[in-house]
């Protein structure tokens, strides 16, 4: 069992940054890929980042490419997502997601990001 908890969220101007933390429970975080998504207010929940289990392999959608950078510590258990040059569409609630494959099943509660514009 895996549980995941998401921290970071909140107002930010447009062009500002934010950084997303994602603390995971669980001896088995070490061989999960994990993830980011969003869901904004009356659409679906989109896919944003991941990331494979040791940290060398990354993949974004091409809205945040160039400007969210997801990692993890697995000493930490702990995976982030930096948020760059952030624009009001990126506005949304951000999930964080675990393995143990990329058909996620794990889930966060989520943490809300308002980028104003």
């Amino acid at each position: 069992q895996v549980q995941l908890v998401e921290s970071g969220g909140g107002l930010v101007q447009a062009g500002g940054s934010l950084r997303l933390s994602c603390a995971a429970s669980g001896r088995t975080f070490g061989s999960f890929p994990m993830g980011w998504f969003r869901q904004a207010p009356g659409k679906e929940r989109e896919f944003v980042a991941r990331i494979n289990w040791g940290g060398s392999s990354t993949y974004y959608a091409d809205s945040v490419k160039g400007r969210f950078t997801i990692s993890r510590d697995n000493a930490k258990n702990t995976v982030y997502l930096q948020m760059n040059g952030l624009k009001p569409e990126d506005t949304a609630v951000y999930y964080c997601a675990a393995g143990p494959t990329i058909a996620f099943r794990y889930w966060g509660q989520g943490t809300q990001v308002t980028v104003s514009s």
